[in-house]
């Protein structure tokens, strides 16, 4: 095997990283790379009939099956759901976080989104990247002497610009693993995210019903979005796995990270 990557993932809830990065967590982990998924708040929030700490220890529950499940670390942090700020603070501990992992590649959301806590991740992201390689900014933490590169992961939003994918990496060997990472998040898959788009008298009652029809809900987003990014797919696999692949993840690098030509994307992303 080639060197050991690091890749740090950062959302703003518990069940962010799995669905827009599960996939690119799940082929890291199986070749052999180091993965950590953070969530920047403690998903406390999130629910139509339940909250506080019994939601927030269900939720950092879920979150550490499913990176059992990815073969990922996953951590939640105790910040409250509706509550995150970009602040000083919160620059500070993602700083420390960075420097303490030391990643290749960190990857989150952009700051523009219809959730606040999603706009301060990425924003967050923005503004801890450089610092981690100052030393007179949280001298407690070694300083990193290169940036690590940084991505946003896939969003549909428009305003102020669309994302622009950089990297399509084809997910369908590990599709059902991140199904799996995702069936773990019940509190949000089966009764939060139905409740909240009034479909909740659609989630089924019987275990493998729930499961069947999670995964059909979910694929159907996700064909969609191997569909938008297939000119990448066959740029990079060719055309005939390219036009194959069902599901893809696809990401952004940021220029506010380290510098990534192509070289240092195929080594970043070598599946």
């Amino acid at each position: 095997m080639t060197r050991q990557l690091r890749l740090l993932i950062v959302g703003a809830h518990p069940d962010d990283c799995d669905i827009r990065a599960g996939g690119l967590a799940a082929l890291y982990a199986h070749a052999g790379h180091a993965v950590k998924m953070v969530s920047l708040t403690n998903g406390d929030g999130g629910h139509q009939s339940m909250g506080g700490a019994p939601l927030a220890w269900r939720r950092r529950e879920e979150a550490r099956r499913a990176g059992e499940v990815l073969g990922a670390e996953y951590i939640t942090c105790d910040h409250h759901d509706g509550e995150l700020l970009a602040d000083l603070d919160l620059r500070r501990e993602v700083v420390r976080m960075i420097r303490d992992f030391r990643p290749d590649l960190v990857l989150g959301p952009r700051p523009w989104d219809y959730h606040p806590d999603h706009r301060a991740a990425g924003q967050v992201l923005i503004d801890a990247i450089y610092m981690t390689t100052v030393p007179n900014f949280c001298s407690d933490a070694e300083h990193l002497r290169r940036m690590p590169v940084l991505g946003f992961v896939y969003d549909g939003f428009q305003r102020p610009y669309p994302f622009a994918a950089t990297v399509a990496v084809d997910v369908d060997d590990v599709m059902d693993c991140k199904l799996d990472a995702l069936a773990c998040h019940a509190s949000q898959v089966y009764e939060w995210l139905p409740y909240n788009r009034e479909a909740l008298d659609e989630v089924p009652s019987e275990n493998a019903d729930r499961r069947a029809w999670m995964r059909a809900w979910y694929e159907a987003r996700f064909c969609g979005l191997a569909d938008a990014y297939r000119a990448l797919l066959v740029a990079r696999y060719g055309p005939e796995r390219g036009k194959a692949v069902r599901f893809c993840e696809a990401f952004e690098i940021s220029e506010y990270g380290a510098p990534a030509g192509p070289a240092d994307l195929a080594a970043l992303f070598p599946f």
